[in-house]
């Protein structure tokens, strides 16, 4: 038997700290809360993509009554991503949500189909930043696998 043990390390900016770029990244994200299809949760959440060559695209979670027929923001921003500029590098992406049309206090966190799904991006071009937008504070994690250390790579 062995043990294993993980450790990340995640910086944690007051969000008057953030550099110009990450600032538009997450308002970016914010905005993408208002295009939002959520009336059965009333989870509202934006996400915001950087791209290599510097472009910004965005996604915001689509629900359905058929529940698992929805898509998160970060999958949508992702496919879109992916879509619109395949095989170009998704540097950052930047996360946002709002109920009753107050942003959350603390980040909020991508769920394990959203984290695998940017992992295979990942995986593909190299490591992608992700910003955790909260009401006073944003996380920012160097990767997507830090959300996800022992992802499924092996496709």
């Amino acid at each position: 038997m062995r043990i294993e043990k993980l450790e990340t390390t995640i910086k944690v900016y007051k969000n008057n700290e953030l550099s110009p770029q990450d600032h538009e990244l997450i308002e970016a994200a914010k905005a993408m809360t208002a295009t939002s299809y959520a009336p059965y949760s009333k989870f509202h959440v934006g996400a915001a993509i950087r791209m290599a060559d510097g472009s910004i695209i965005k996604g915001s979670n689509q629900e359905n009554a058929a529940y698992p027929s929805g898509t998160c923001a970060e999958r949508t921003a992702a496919y879109q991503a992916s879509a619109l500029k395949p095989g170009m590098p998704m540097l950052k992406i930047a996360i946002a949500a709002a109920t009753d049309g107050y942003f959350q206090q603390r980040p909020i966190s991508p769920c394990g189909a959203c984290r695998q799904a940017l992992m295979e991006y990942e995986h593909l071009h190299g490591p992608i930043q992700v910003l955790l937008y909260g009401q006073e504070e944003t996380f920012i994690f160097p990767s997507i696998a830090t959300l996800l250390p022992y992802s499924f790579t092996d496709f």
